[in-house]
């Protein structure tokens, strides 16, 4: 047992989430769940927590049949932390900009700062790709499905 608790990083990656899966799926249904044919605003996050519980166990129970290696650290050799910095500042841009400027710049944000977390990525790509994702969120989002969410509003700071 001692040889299998070597995979550190599956037990982790599968125990946070499995995390996040028991609070969707303990918050969810204080929203009222529905039926199947008519869902309520708390069937799809219980399903998703339900789901998430499912995958962490396998995440953490692959980690009982895979053998060892002596390479088991939790971070890389050479963290790419603007990276991370990058992709975890994007969802938090959006929440920000969106709540005072609207859909549209709130994506394109989002987008654009996550982008720039590749090491690869270029300025010009980034805004490229941050401005066709923003054109089809907008589409998507605003006109196709109605989206409450206004496209370019100005709320102040």
């Amino acid at each position: 047992m001692g040889a299998r608790l070597k995979h550190k990083r599956d037990y982790y990656a599968g125990a946070l989430i499995m995390l996040f899966g028991l609070v969707a799926a303990a918050k969810g249904p204080g929203y009222g769940t529905g039926t199947l044919m008519r869902m309520g605003p708390g069937y799809m996050p219980t399903v998703l927590g339900v789901i998430l519980i499912l995958l962490g166990l396998s995440i953490a129970g692959t980690a009982l049949v895979t053998p060892a290696t002596e390479d088991e650290q939790l971070l890389p050799d050479n963290p790419q932390w603007l990276g991370w910095l990058c992709i975890l500042a994007g969802p938090i841009l959006f929440i920000i900009l969106g709540n005072f400027f609207g859909l549209l710049p709130a994506t394109f944000a989002c987008v654009f700062v996550a982008a720039l977390g590749d090491k690869s990525s270029t300025i010009k790509g980034s805004l490229i790709l941050a401005a066709g994702v923003s054109a089809f969120g907008v589409l998507l989002f605003s006109y196709v499905l109605q989206i409450s969410m206004p496209v370019l509003t100005w709320r102040g700071l």
